[in-house]
């Protein structure tokens, strides 16, 4: 589904006015929720996880850390839910894995260190530990309280931050602030924007580690979408952040299509989408992870011309956020069981 606009207004609207009282209960109860005491895994836990519903750069920032951990020595491993897959788990994810079975996320992250899908995230943690990892990684899972977790990172998307700061439905928040911050150790605010600052400024206050940064798009692929005339779609929690994103490249953004998070394309998607693209000598575009499920559903030769446009996490300082989790981790160990 696709977030409702009045999510991410800075005053709450009429009709998140009306939702108050289901968005009480619903925070009383995720609250209460996270603070149950969780398993303790055989193996350190970093989880890269967010305030709110929707995506604020996750992904990339667990593939930041992941890269952070392999050059410091550590053999790290993916834990995610496999959200949009229909496997429970725990299981490995392996190249003949669909996106519909294990979800796109965890496909992406297995390109790059084992990734683990679990419904049941302590069972995964367990298969982590016996594939040989040495770290573990939860791509999402903050307000899951299961595990407990040894580092917690809350990655905020600059520009819209915590939107109207209400639980759900009346607001983007998984859980009440109040509930959230005792559970995170750090924010990554990437990207700028006054919502992305109030944040920082509330991190502050509870005496959070800071962190930012930016998603950096391909350098080679920028420079070809430079003065292009493009047809842009995307299937993500914030499509219209894709689509500045490419402005941004100098790409020429003539027409756009937004599709429902984890939208699962399938060949009349796609035909109706290279028809407009046909029709106006446009160039197609979309995200790394919308290709992840266009062509694990039809192939990845459905679309020879399609350009895909991964990005990537740039912190403002690497060495921090290096510095922060290896400490997490010594601290781990060093802890009697």
């Amino acid at each position: 589904m696709r977030a409702p606009g009045f999510w991410w207004q800075k005053h709450s609207s009429l009709l998140a006015h009306a939702l108050r009282p289901v968005s009480s209960i619903y925070g009383t109860i995720a609250g209460r929720r996270m603070r149950q005491a969780g398993e303790r895994a055989a193996l350190p836990i970093i989880c890269i996880g967010n305030f709110t519903a929707g995506g604020a750069g996750k992904t990339p920032t667990a593939l930041a850390v992941a890269e952070i951990l392999d050059e410091a020595g550590e053999s790290p491993a993916f834990l995610s839910r496999g959200y949009g897959g229909t496997l429970r788990g725990p299981i490995q994810v392996q190249t003949q894995h669909k996106a519909l079975e294990v979800g796109d996320e965890p496909m992406l992250l297995a390109a790059m260190a084992p990734a683990i899908i679990s419904v049941d995230r302590p069972a995964g943690a367990r298969l982590a530990h016996e594939i040989g990892a040495t770290v573990l990684i939860m791509d999402d899972g903050l307000q899951n309280p299961s595990l407990r977790k040894d580092c917690a990172i809350a990655v905020v998307d600059g520009a819209i931050g915590i939107g109207n700061g209400l639980p759900l439905p009346a607001g983007p928040l998984r859980a009440p602030m109040d509930a959230q911050w005792p559970a995170v150790d750090a924010v990554l605010i990437i990207g700028q924007g006054e919502a992305g600052e109030a944040v920082a400024r509330q991190a502050e206050r509870w005496g959070k580690r800071i962190l930012k940064g930016r998603l950096a798009p391909d350098q080679m692929l920028t420079e070809k979408l430079q003065g292009q005339r493009v047809l842009a779609f995307a299937g993500i929690g914030r499509p219209e952040k894709f689509f500045n994103t490419l402005r941004a490249c100098g790409a020429i953004v003539e027409e756009t299509r937004a599709f429902p998070d984890h939208h699962p394309y399938n060949r009349s998607d796609l035909d109706k989408l290279r028809k407009i693209a046909e029709a106006r000598g446009l160039q197609a575009v979309t995200t790394e992870k919308d290709f992840v499920r266009i062509a694990s559903m039809n192939g990845p030769g459905v679309w020879g011309d399609l350009m895909v446009l991964p990005v990537r996490l740039e912190l403002d300082d690497e060495m921090a956020l290096r510095n922060f989790i290896l400490r997490k981790i010594s601290d781990r160990r060093l802890r009697r069981p």
